[in-house]
């Protein structure tokens, strides 16, 4: 069984493969991607009976050290760049009409978006130096770097409060907390920055403020490739810019969504201090549907991560007392994009959920 959740892990890279046998075998082939994804997970979610199980108390240690499920994540970093340039490679060379280009972005965003910053958020939350660098160039590869700042040192600290950008309010739709996210996650992250910069003793405008270095590396890493491939193709590759901002557009997009239903109405109580409640698995929706969390090396086991960020996705638990998502995130994500069909589904649980802080 151990063995077989250790295979399970490498799932992740059957969005790759799908995504370039789509492109070779050509037309409708094109959407083999989305179709794994929105139809075919969902589907064995739904047949197949969810993982409650945990990781023994005693094996804990030895399994959070065993190097495996490092490497994994870090075979991930080196797939998701050859992909990239595969990508670059294909629209400086091959002439695609709109309904091709619109299946190649959006399958390259559920690579890079889906599961690259489920590795990056996975190694952002590590203390070894290799783990944040190679966190930070999946980031970069969706232009959203500040999240190494913002999740690790805003979100953690702020999640289930009116002051976190990340947690969807009661009733709202994902389209209005998309906007609110982005923009705010994004000012809270120079916040952060020059917070820790003004403790140092540094100049905020500086090359010490990680921020401008996240705002300058997506531009020489896209340069470098437009001017790559033009010197190579003897044109002006303007499609390699227009595909990279629109894939990562799409990308932190999807990592937005996945936030929305991670914590959608959730709330920790205001204390008479004016501090909050301790985080706890009862603060995030939880969701442990075999097959989604092998795909996404189980975040959706939310709940305990955000009450131990410390831990190792490979010993996250499942809690039955946390809120529980009805389905998986593949499933969910689209749920969440018509408002009407996630507040007929959500905010039923949502009140359960508050009926019980209650008792």
């Amino acid at each position: 069984m151990k063995s077989l959740k250790k295979i399970g892990f490498f799932s992740a890279l059957i969005l790759p493969t799908l995504l370039m046998l789509g492109y070779y075998l050509g037309g409708a082939n094109m959407f083999l991607i989305h179709g794994f994804v929105f139809v075919l997970v969902p589907l064995m979610d739904y047949l197949i009976s969810t993982d409650k199980s945990n990781v023994p108390v005693q094996e804990v240690n030895a399994i959070t050290r065993e190097y495996f499920y490092k490497f994994v994540t870090f075979v991930w970093v080196y797939v998701q760049l050859g992909v990239l340039f595969w990508a670059f490679y294909v629209i400086s060379t091959e002439s695609l009409n709109g309904w091709e280009w619109l299946a190649f972005i959006t399958g390259t965003a559920l690579l890079t978006g889906g599961i690259g910053i489920t590795v990056a958020h996975e190694l952002g939350h590590k203390s070894e130096k290799i783990e944040q660098f190679y966190s930070k160039v999946l980031l970069m590869t969706v232009c959203y770097m500040h999240f190494f700042i913002e999740h690790n040192r805003g979100h953690h600290v702020r999640v289930a409060t009116p002051d976190d950008p990340a947690t969807s309010r009661f009733g709202e739709t994902f389209y209005r907390f998309w906007l609110r996210s982005v923009k705010d996650g994004y000012l809270s992250a120079w916040d952060l920055e020059a917070e820790r910069l003004q403790k140092k003793g540094e100049p905020v405008w500086s090359f010490q403020n990680q921020m401008i270095q996240f705002t300058i590396l997506p531009l020489v890493f896209v340069g470098i490739a437009f001017t790559g491939f033009s010197g190579w193709t003897g044109r002006l590759v303007w499609e390699i810019p227009a595909f990279f901002f629109s894939q990562s557009i799409l990308g932190f997009s999807l990592l937005e969504l996945v936030n929305y239903l991670e914590h959608y109405g959730m709330e920790r109580k205001q204390l008479p201090n004016g501090s909050y409640e301790k985080v706890t698995p009862i603060h995030s929706w939880n969701a442990s549907h075999i097959v989604s969390n092998f795909l996404l090396f189980q975040l959706q086991r939310h709940s305990d991560h955000h009450a131990f960020a410390y831990k190792r996705y490979q010993v996250l638990n499942h809690y039955d007392e946390s809120p529980q998502l009805p389905a998986g995130y593949s499933a969910m994500i689209i749920v969440a994009l018509f408002p009407p069909l996630w507040f007929s589904l959500m905010n039923p649980r949502l009140e359960k959920w508050r009926q019980k802080r209650l008792i």
